[in-house]
């Protein structure tokens, strides 16, 4: 018996959204489970990312680390076999893009509401949801914590649901793209994609997560050139309003935790958590920088065994590369990964 063998380190997850993109999230959490030196106490997760939190805890409670590889993978594949494209798409299996009938298709349809086009509020995601996860197990008090974001669609306010108040509806609204989706009513309430308010929200983990901060981040930190075609700049416009509330309490968060180690007098509990917080991060920008916008709503099986794949061969590289510092400092600075360029400050390169 090894006395002396080092005790795990929990960590907790913050999981950005991206639609078929939270396949390369599901790699990146295969492979953590795999390693399992990290237990993963807490998830702040939306819309494709809360999908990934629910299925993941799931697991956890229901045969731990093998038990959440297991549900993410019979999660994902159920998502791949509900959507059907044949027919719809052009291009290798792995990197697909829409036929150009089904993108003229597709403007038109843009043009309609989903009250037009879907009247009956059909979604695919509510049987799969409530046939796949275990609500009531995961209201327990001993499920990971969840906090999964929503947007009040007359408001524009945030909620986080937690282990309390989750159930399908709030994972559905978590997730509701307002140009394809019904609004999700819950407690006669509209909700929209967490997207708009939180992407995903940081300061709950804060306050009752883990002193380990993993980022898991599907959108590019910078884009490579200036859009010029319409569809692409409203694309890109879309893009950064949905990580606009994202980099703003990421910054806020770096910058509070900058202002807490620099005091003097004593803390209080909130106060001390920021002082020994410690932020990690895991990007796919250099596996998705080449993927359309529109590869988001292609839930294709070998697309979405493609991006698992690229997902595990990152989080591989940050465990060869960065998990030694976890429970001793961060391995990336939030202060300096989300700067605005011309602020004087460098970004660090990419991880190896």
């Amino acid at each position: 018996m090894n006395l002396f063998r080092a005790r795990p380190n929990p960590i907790s997850l913050a999981l950005q959204g991206g639609g078929a993109h939270g396949a390369f999230t599901w790699g990146v959490l295969d492979a953590l489970l795999e390693d399992g030196r990290f237990p993963i106490t807490a998830v702040s997760a939306t819309s494709a990312g809360a999908m990934n939190a629910v299925a993941l805890a799931h697991g956890l409670c229901a045969g731990g680390r093998d038990g959440a590889r297991a549900a993410l993978e019979k999660f994902w594949l159920a998502v791949a076999a509900s959507v059907s494209l044949d027919g719809l798409l052009v291009g290798p299996a792995e990197s697909p893009g829409f036929a150009p009938a089904t993108r003229l298709f597709m403007h038109w349809a843009s043009l309609l509401s989903p009250l037009q086009l879907n009247p009956l509020g059909l979604n695919p995601l509510r049987d799969l949801l409530a046939s796949q996860i275990d609500f009531e197990r995961l209201r327990r008090p001993d499920a990971p914590r969840l906090f999964i974001a929503a947007t009040h669609a007359n408001s524009g306010r945030l909620r986080l649901f937690d282990n309390a108040d989750l159930g399908v509806e709030a994972v559905l609204a978590s997730a509701c793209l307002p140009s394809l989706q019904h609004a999700v009513m819950i407690d006669g309430e509209p909700w929209w994609d967490g997207g708009y308010s939180a992407n995903p929200a940081l300061f709950p983990l804060v306050r009752e997560g883990a002193p380990d901060l993993l980022i898991v981040m599907l959108s590019p930190l910078v884009y490579a050139a200036v859009p010029t075609g319409a569809d692409e700049i409203r694309a890109r416009a879309l893009e950064f309003t949905f990580n606009a509330a994202f980099l703003r309490e990421a910054t806020l968060l770096s910058e509070s935790c900058a202002a807490a180690r620099r005091s003097v007098w004593p803390f209080g509990r909130f106060e001390r958590r920021l002082v020994h917080l410690r932020t990690h991060l895991i990007d796919a920008e250099e596996a998705l920088s080449g993927l359309t916008p529109e590869s988001r709503l292609i839930a294709h099986r070998p697309f979405l065994e493609k991006l698992r794949d690229l997902g595990r061969d990152r989080a591989q590289r940050w465990l060869a590369t960065s998990a030694a510092q976890v429970g001793r400092r961060s391995s990336t600075d939030l202060a300096q990964l989300f700067a605005a360029p011309g602020t004087g400050r460098t970004r660090p390169a990419p991880a190896a």
